[in-house]
């Protein structure tokens, strides 16, 4: 069974199939009705949904949200203020958007009625009302999660980890996509998985009025928790909340050229057995289990942390030459190391010096780091950070130390290094203080 609390979407596996498309469309909306108490008919509150309902519905297609297909607002003072945000997919236009908005908050006014919180999706849009100011934060709330009930047989290994990485790239994209015609949307396709299911779709798209940091730490975090919430080998499934949402299908499910591809990793060939010894028969195959349970405790463990740039790393990784006079490769991403630190928690924290504080983390394929934070007021600058750098380049040639990467944004400055419990590091990491228990 899935974890977590999931609507579930009675498609048959036919549904892969574009022609069986308006049978999905016909089971529309879905719906989840809040439990922040219920409102009178003709009251002040149902007024004010009334007034912002027409107000939205007016934004999406024009004034502020026109070319966003997005609107957001408050009507009324507490107790009967209602906060309302609508977005639609940013691959439709404008007058379906205002379309969608319009049928929606009907819909919702009679399929959670009198209901003063209610978060409902159509394929087309989302909409959610409160009279909780949910606005004022970038949190993802109303998340509505979906999926269909077909699963994939065969490698479901390879299937988890080629959607795994199409949502990454999409959701990476989707975060630094600022065209004022499609911000903060994307969608994109994985090639050449295999005869049955030869593409995989993906689409990731945040609410317009978040910044691309915020939108990436949202989509994060939604893929963090994606495969908390669905199996493995689902076909198809969506989280859509107020501030961001994701979709995986195996059919094109959206109206635009797919903005990036990617090509699925080869097949791996079965090995072939080692000669069995003399006077042994050869084993059975299949009969000892050990390497694939291993396989699944570790992929069940790197849902902990959000694999957001997981992609991004393993290039990083990969890029490292002999020469690292040249750091642009080893950048990491503000959003990676907040997800890996869990914001830089303090059950995280290894040490303090005078450079400033260093954690542990995890990255999304399970490899712990090292994170060292300098100071805002550390006297160690660009120049002494580069040099660090090359320094540890060198030191990593007679496998003393490993560096991970660096992160430059947002007046940050910080080094990222293997985790090594043996201390190894302390001399780069720690200078003189001692380090915390862990």
């Amino acid at each position: 069974m899935c974890r977590g609390s999931v609507l579930l979407l009675r498609v048959h596996a036919a549904l892969l199939l574009l022609a069986a498309l308006p049978a999905l469309i016909a089971g529309q909306p879905w719906e989840i009705c809040g439990e922040n108490g219920n409102y009178t008919a003709n009251s002040t509150y149902q007024a004010n949904l009334k007034q912002l309902a027409a107000a939205l519905h007016k934004n999406v297609s024009s004034g502020t949200g026109g070319g966003r297909l997005f609107a957001s607002g408050a009507v009324g003072a507490v107790p009967d203020a209602v906060y309302a945000l609508a977005l639609c997919r940013g691959d439709i236009n404008a007058s379906a958007c205002a379309d969608c908005v319009g049928t929606i908050f009907q819909d919702a006014q009679q399929l959670c009625p009198y209901r003063k919180e209610v978060s409902i999706v159509y394929d087309s849009c989302y909409l959610r009302f409160s009279n909780l100011d949910f606005l004022s934060s970038a949190d993802n709330s109303g998340v509505v999660d979906l999926y269909n009930t077909g699963t994939v047989s065969g490698d479901v290994g390879r299937y988890d980890r080629a959607v795994t990485g199409l949502l990454n790239a999409t959701a990476r994209y989707a975060a630094g996509n600022t065209n004022a015609s499609s911000r903060l949307f994307a969608t994109g396709v994985m090639v050449g998985f295999d005869a049955q299911f030869p593409k995989i779709y993906a689409m990731a798209q945040c609410s317009p009025d978040l910044s691309p940091a915020q939108c990436g730490l949202c989509l994060g975090a939604m893929v963090a928790r994606w495969w908390q919430t669905f199996e493995p080998n689902t076909q198809g499934a969506r989280s859509v909340g107020a501030r961001c949402n994701m979709r995986v299908e195996l059919y094109s499910f959206y109206n635009v050229p797919s903005m990036l591809q990617l090509q699925a990793e080869a097949v791996a060939p079965s090995p072939s057995p080692a000669p069995a010894p003399a006077g042994k028969p050869p084993a059975v195959p299949g009969t000892t289990g050990g390497g694939e349970d291993q396989k699944k405790h570790l992929h069940q463990d790197r849902s902990d942390v959000s694999p957001l740039k997981s992609e991004h790393l393993k290039s990083c990784a990969a890029s490292r030459s002999e020469d690292f006079e040249s750091i642009e490769s080893l950048f990491l991403d503000l959003s990676t190391l907040r997800i890996a630190t869990d914001n830089f928690s303090e059950n995280n924290k290894l040490g303090e010096g005078g450079f400033g504080v260093v954690y542990k983390g995890s990255l999304p394929h399970g490899e712990e780091i090292a994170v060292k934070r300098l100071s805002q007021s550390s006297v160690q600058g660009m120049g002494e950070l580069k040099n660090e750098l090359v320094l540890v380049a060198k030191l990593q040639h007679k496998n003393l130390v490993r560096l991970v990467g660096v992160c430059l944004e947002e007046h940050e400055r910080m080094l990222v290094y293997e985790y090594m419990p043996n201390r190894s590091l302390d001399t780069i990491l720690f200078g003189a203080f001692p380090l915390h228990a862990f």
